[in-house]
């Protein structure tokens, strides 16, 4: 919606001031899910599963999904104590059977948990992982024999943060609270807000959207990555298309799937920060919530050599303490123009509609890695973007 920028005092201030956070909802393991599952949204059409013959035990779960292009696998795998020292080689037999199970196949990622901990993609993170592109079978096994370096897979060191659960929250409206502070503290808060959100560009901190120009640039976004199963799909898609993205990523998932960090930034993307553990930062003490900015900042900086210049907090809540916070690390708090639910699951036709009608120049479409609709929106949406001639970049590519 464009407002004018005289109607900013009346009108906006008190619409934001009004905004309710949603009650929170007990957690549940959801596998295949990057975050819990979120107030409001409808499940997701359950993904195609392999079946092995004869079954493997430790097997738990194998999907598959196309973009169209390419196909891929994610194996969860689960392990005892006793079964650890052979994971490597349990990986290597697990990739070679869901491969010759599925011919289609160009890829299989897999991820070794440990059985009694196991909690979904949220819960504890993986003893291990690798991505495994059918091209390089030989190299992994051989990899899993110990006899040379593959660096596709990671192995988890053990001494890593102390596991925080994600809050089951999605990005809505962008909210600022000042918890204990006066109404006058929030009104000042608030018109901050909307003040960069009418104006454009780059705000007290704040970024909602790139400076009015000439130019016909839009950044293209995405959420909660890097994701076993749709990252590499995702990853194809734009390579396919020329198109650059911002990829806000959840800390613990850039460390269990590190190579996928590395692919981003190869393809010319940009890693921003989405905290350590996809938490809501206004209920945090302020050290708790700057620990997650910094913990995910210096994942991404190990991972891509490169300073972390944007932050996306989960949810879109923030208050002035932890945008202080992020600004004293280096980050811009970044929001969006568009964001069209991809991850309640709305239905195809929806989500087309809703991308089509508010791509702009200067404007910041929000998505999510590990919603399935988003894979299948995405392509009609690049075509979109090249016939209106609005070239998608990432959020450091926008005028500011």
């Amino acid at each position: 919606m464009r407002f004018r920028f005289l109607l900013l005092p009346a009108l906006l201030l008190a619409a934001f001031a009004g905004a309710r956070v949603p009650p929170a909802v007990p957690a549940l393991p959801l596998p295949g899910q990057v975050q819990p599952l979120a107030p409001g949204t409808r499940r997701a059409p359950a993904l195609p599963t392999l079946t092995l013959t004869p079954a493997m035990p430790q097997v738990r779960q194998v999907e598959y999904l196309s973009n169209g292009f390419i196909e891929v696998a994610h194996a969860v795998v689960t392990v005892t104590p006793e079964e650890r020292p052979g994971a490597r080689a349990l990986m290597a037999e697990v990739v070679r059977r869901v491969l010759a199970a599925r011919p289609s196949l160009d890829e299989v990622d897999v991820s070794v948990y440990d059985r009694g901990s196991y909690a979904g993609f949220g819960g504890p993170l993986p003893l291990l992982t690798a991505s495994v592109p059918r091209v390089r079978l030989n190299d992994f096994a051989a990899w899993a024999q110990g006899q040379n370096y593959y660096e596709r897979a990671w192995q988890n060191p053990g001494n890593l943060p102390a596991f925080r659960p994600a809050d089951r929250v999605r990005e809505r409206t962008p909210s600022v609270s000042t918890p204990g502070g006066s109404q006058a503290a929030l009104n000042r808060a608030t018109l901050g807000l909307t003040t960069a959100r009418v104006a454009g560009g780059l705000h007290g901190g704040l970024l909602f959207r790139g400076k009015p120009g000439a130019e016909r640039i839009a950044a293209l976004t995405f959420d909660d990555a890097p994701h076993p199963l749709f990252e590499p799909l995702l990853l194809d898609l734009l390579r396919r298309s020329g198109a650059k993205a911002t990829f806000f990523v959840i800390g613990r998932n850039a460390r269990a799937y590190p190579y996928f960090i590395r692919d981003m930034v190869a393809q010319g993307h940009e890693v921003g920060n989405h905290t350590y553990h996809h938490v809501r930062l206004p209920p945090l003490a302020l050290p708790d919530a700057t620990q997650e900015m910094e913990l995910a900042n210096a994942v991404i900086r190990e991972l891509t050599g490169k300073p972390v210049r944007y932050f996306r907090p989960p949810g879109g809540e923030y208050t002035p303490a932890t945008l202080r916070a992020a600004e004293s690390l280096g980050l811009t708090t970044v929001f969006w123009t568009d964001d069209p639910g991809d991850f309640q699951n709305p239905g195809m036709t929806t989500l087309e509609a809703r991308l089509d009608r508010r791509l702009r120049p200067g404007g910041i479409v929000l998505l999510h890695d590990n919603a399935s609709e988003m894979l299948d929106v995405l392509r009609p949406f690049l075509r979109l973007a090249r016939q209106e001639d609005v070239t998608l970049t990432t959020v450091g590519g926008l005028p500011k």
